[in-house]
């Protein structure tokens, strides 16, 4: 069954290919990037058919079984152009022309200085081709909690991460909403990493795309959890909602310093054992302390902070956060 899914998909790859990129590529003149359009053109299908298994799961889902009735109704159809933007659209064009040459920089001048990356499979002798990707799967978790940990720990970092949290009212489609520079840094983060522990192209497709569509149920306004033990196990709607509540998921102790909780993006375990996890079982309001607004001493009623309704507008208010917050120290 999957050596047929896989030849159907390696078919229609190369149909698209040639019928459509291929030529695309040589009209602009970027006949030398031929091969990295080919491998590019397996990531536009996998986001075509990531958005359309979204689209039939996850739509009818938060229309059963909302947590909420969005209050802005822009806020999902702004979260879809991340989402396609990211997934086949101008950001793979971005990570094509940059970080792809990048990788393949890194990858020779390793091999210069005769580094060999550590390939975890040679370590557990015999180990099946689905055991290889769990092993993967847990590691690559591993290094992005951290990632995603430290975006919450330093006022620069935070300034952009803190786009990805202003959604009040989050779905399916929040998981992409994030600063361009935000998701450079980290695909740069997660390919380095991937790189020295020896994972293959293939397998990192794969890896990136099931942490994709996990991480798109875990944003979707949909009133589910996974039991006490499944919580566990593996990142919930209802977990992850914990990581978004105002003044709890991104704060210490909601007193409004740098901080939070259930920072794991897939795999809970890391926040149970770096004491970061918080099991309350609540569907709690989203969004950021200082998006509320506030009351002055003499009665006025003072607005909380704009993070911007629209992509260009989020984006640049981001960056005079960057700079706010670097010169500040304080958020």
């Amino acid at each position: 069954m999957m050596q047929t899914i896989s030849d159907w998909f390696g078919t229609a790859q190369g149909w698209l290919f040639e019928t459509v990129i291929q030529p695309l590529v040589f009209q602009l003149g970027f006949g030398e990037y031929i091969e990295e359009a080919f491998e590019g053109t397996e990531w536009l299908m996998i986001g075509v058919l990531e958005l359309t298994l979204l689209f039939i799961v996850l739509r009818p889902m938060e229309a059963l079984i909302p947590v909420h009735k969005f209050t802005d109704p822009r806020a999902r159809w702004n979260d879809f152009i991340y989402t396609v933007l990211h997934r086949i659209g101008l950001f793979s064009v971005l990570i094509f022309f940059t970080l792809d040459p990048l990788l393949d920089s890194l990858a020779g001048l390793l091999r210069f200085e005769s580094f060999q990356p550590l390939n975890l499979e040679s370590l557990i002798p015999n180990i099946s081709p689905l055991g290889a990707f769990l092993v993967y799967f847990v590691v690559l978790d591993f290094f992005d909690y951290w990632y995603h940990r430290a975006s919450h720990q330093f006022n620069w970092w935070w300034a952009l991460h803190g786009l990805h949290h202003s959604q009040q009212d989050m779905n399916l489609w929040s998981d992409n909403r994030n600063h361009l520079l935000d998701d450079f840094l980290r695909d740069i983060y997660m390919g380095v990493i991937a790189l020295c522990i020896g994972v293959e192209p293939s397998q990192y497709v794969m890896l990136v795309s099931v942490s994709r569509i996990l991480q798109s149920l875990q944003h979707a306004n949909v009133r589910i959890h996974f039991g006490w033990l499944g919580e566990r196990l593996l990142v919930s709607p209802r977990y992850h909602r914990m990581h978004h509540a105002i003044g709890v998921g991104h704060e210490s102790k909601g007193a409004g310093t740098l901080g939070g909780c259930n920072f794991a993006v897939l795999l809970p375990v890391w926040d149970i054992i770096f004491r970061t996890a918080n099991f309350t079982p609540e569907f709690v309001t989203t969004g950021i302390r200082d998006q509320l607004p506030k009351t002055a001493a003499d009665g006025t009623v003072v607005p909380g902070r704009e993070y911007g309704k629209g992509f260009w507008s989020q984006h640049w208010l981001a960056l005079k956060r960057l700079v706010e917050y670097a010169r500040k120290d304080v958020v």
